[in-house]
């Protein structure tokens, strides 16, 4: 069966997951380079060592697959975008919290890569790279709580019987008494409001030290946006009388040195708003008070649009590289 799975093209798909992850490791490689110079911490620092080790395989792998399958390895980010001589720009706390944000980010695209692969081999390297991404994050998680600072969601007080939904109500968010949230919808806000905190704080420190102005101004219209976005996630936890999780603003230094190209300050930072357009969109589809899906909407359209203009700031500098793209066949016949 093996053989036989070698013998077939990689799909559509396939060339996408495998051109997405490459990239996305580059640079991730770049900045654990840069985290690893500055760390501190030895038991953050293993962390850094074992996720980088990941990278690099991956790399190497990815490779592999598509030179095997005579596509292009993609450029992606190199030792150019890193500077290891850089100052500490981020705490040892917020590296960590940081890594468990990222780790998050890599456990969804892989489980989608596993869920789009259809030959085995393909099914196979994704499963392996979830099952190490999961092993990231138990190391991070022990971590994190052996040093207490993981944001712990709140408990529930456990009902004495099970019960259903009675009145119409339950979906009212507009007028009237609004119920507390419930369970479900706390868990979307507190995880997008733990997003929204690392964020903040990249923007903040990229802003300090991007060498474009216009790359500037970009993170700190970012930075503002978040912090919006946070506050009214905040507002709407604060009704329930339920805890928001911390920010770290205080965890970046007042170094102006940066560790990476703008190339990768951007990259980044437009990669991750676009994510978070994803998973606002999951916490949109498990609300049932009609406020927090119209707040939902609003908030999605708001950093669609941010994420655009940074898109085209990127293809205005050239540092867009093309995504794997079908042939246009319309063009080729004109061209005939």
């Amino acid at each position: 069966m093996e053989e036989i799975s070698h013998k077939v093209r990689l799909t559509s798909a396939e060339i996408a997951n495998l051109w997405s992850q490459y990239v996305n490791d580059s640079m991730s490689l770049c900045v654990l380079k840069y985290y690893l110079k500055t760390v501190e911490d030895k038991d953050i620092k293993a962390i850094l060592e074992y996720a980088k080790s990941l990278s690099e395989t991956h790399l190497k792998q990815i490779e592999d697959f598509l030179k095997n399958e005579h596509y292009p390895v993609p450029k992606g980010f190199t030792n150019e975008d890193v500077n290891l001589e850089a100052p500490k720009l981020f705490s040892d706390i917020f590296i960590l919290v940081y890594m468990q944000i990222m780790t998050i980010h890599g456990l969804t695209g892989y489980a989608g890569a596993v869920s789009t692969s259809i030959r085995e081999d393909q099914v196979n390297y994704f499963i392996k790279c979830n099952t190490e991404a999961m092993e990231l994050y138990r190391r991070i998680l022990h971590v994190m709580v052996h040093k207490g600072i993981v944001s712990r969601p709140p408990n529930l007080t456990a009902p004495e019987t099970i019960d259903f939904v009675k009145k119409q109500s339950f979906l009212t968010g507009w007028f009237g008494d609004r119920r507390p949230l419930n369970a479900v919808e706390f868990s979307g806000l507190f995880f997008n409001m733990k997003k929204n905190v690392v964020k903040i704080v990249l923007e903040i420190g990229f802003s300090q030290v991007a060498q474009s102005q216009e790359l500037r101004e970009y993170f700190q219209r970012g930075e503002k946006l978040c912090n919006k976005h946070y506050d009214i996630f905040s507002t709407i936890l604060d009704e329930s009388n339920l805890p928001a999780p911390p920010k770290y603003d205080a965890e970046i230094s007042s170094s102006t040195v940066s560790p990476f190209s703008d190339k990768l300050l951007l990259f980044h930072i437009v990669a991750l708003i676009s994510t978070a357009s994803g998973y606002y969109g999951a916490a949109f589809s498990l609300s049932q008070r009609r406020d927090l899906a119209t707040k939902y909407a609003i908030l999605i359209a708001e950093i669609t649009k941010y994420a655009e203009d940074g898109v085209n700031i990127m293809i205005d500098k050239g540092w867009m590289e093309q995504p794997p793209t079908f042939v246009d066949r319309k063009e080729l016949a004109s061209e005939k």
